[in-house]
């Protein structure tokens, strides 16, 4: 393989599994940066490019939990530099002068871009990204370890501080794995009185390990009432994508309590209208966050010590730890 090329894994075809190949190594162009990819963690997110969704033009490379060092920069990038530690998320780009970008909201952009769907992700040797996608990496955080919190963790403390909820008051975690075992470890450090909720004792001695100061077993009955027995939550996180379970969830709120959905189901969520009225309790969603967020994530991870537990697979394995991710304890990740 000479030094003008690199590995990589692509989908070649809608439905077909990843292909791994080699690829000329991609020059930055203004306002871009090239990326050393030292990690990138799998997540489902992938599915996006490998089921040819959101208009994704094949062949494309996947992966949008990246981290690394800055190689090379393009013209006209001034923030950045080689040898920078950086990761790049699900928000891959925006343009910073409509209406949802000067109001901070980069994911509405009408030019936002994401990551291995827009653009050639991290499932590489190399990567090549708007500057404004990258964050950086604290020194202390390592890169196999900054991949996922590009995503899951993101996404999880992301939802976390802007649950309205406060220091003291309790807040749940549904399900606790790739995304759970992360929002376990934010609300702890945030103060919360935390609940773990997941089916079956299995998980409940890692979830007090990683900060859980009640567990609920969903096995032995209703989880929304359990809550309601504890007091009820202020914010439920849900990392499961299970409505009837998240339904159930509502029942568990105190007045004015919010359940945040972050996993999806193919089923609509039925719940019960007086629940919402009498208790003025709510539902919404949560997803990611602009590279900016990523940066705030990885500080306070850094500063207060949440660490996503991985796994690591070589960048060949690709395919099989796709299909396999589920089995992770708690997020796999490639390193090239």
């Amino acid at each position: 393989m000479s030094a003008a090329t690199m590995r990589a894994v692509q989908v070649v075809e809608a439905g077909r599994p990843f292909v791994v190949t080699e690829l000329p190594v991609p020059e930055p162009g203004p306002g871009q940066v090239r990326v050393r990819v030292r990690a990138c963690g799998v997540c489902g997110g992938e599915n996006i490019a490998r089921l040819g969704l959101l208009g994704v033009r094949l062949p494309r490379v996947p992966g949008h939990e990246i981290a690394g060092e800055v190689d090379a920069v393009g013209p006209g990038v001034t923030a950045w530099q080689p040898g920078d530690r950086a990761g790049i998320g699900w928000h891959g780009g925006s343009c910073f002068v409509c209406d949802h970008c000067r109001q901070g909201d980069f994911t509405n952009c009408a030019d936002g871009k994401i990551v291995g769907v827009s653009y050639d992700g991290g499932y590489a040797e190399y990567a090549v990204a708007p500057q404004d996608a990258l964050a950086r990496i604290p020194d202390t955080v390592p890169f196999e370890e900054a991949g996922p919190l590009m995503c899951a963790g993101i996404t999880t403390f992301n939802s976390l501080r802007n649950s309205g909820a406060r220091p003291g008051e309790t807040v749940a975690v549904h399900g606790i794995g790739g995304l759970g075992h992360l929002a376990v470890q934010f609300a702890a450090r945030m103060g919360f009185r935390t609940v773990a909720i997941n089916r079956g004792r299995g998980k409940e001695d890692v979830s007090r390990q990683l900060g859980a100061d009640e567990y609920i077993d969903s096995d032995e009955g209703s989880a929304g009432e359990a809550l309601t027995k504890l007091g009820g939550a202020s914010a439920v996180v849900s990392t499961v994508g299970h409505s009837p379970s998240q339904a159930d969830l509502v029942q568990g709120l105190r007045p004015n309590g919010r359940l945040i959905v972050i996993a999806t189901g193919q089923q609509p969520l039925e719940i019960s209208p007086e629940l919402l009225v009498f208790g003025r309790r709510s539902v919404t969603g949560w997803y990611s966050g602009h590279a900016k967020d990523s940066e705030e994530a990885m500080a306070f991870a850094a500063l207060k010590g949440v660490r996503p537990l991985v796994e690591t697979h070589p960048l060949a394995d690709a395919e099989n730890t796709f299909q396999n991710m589920g089995k992770a304890r708690y997020r796999a990740v490639l390193v090239p």
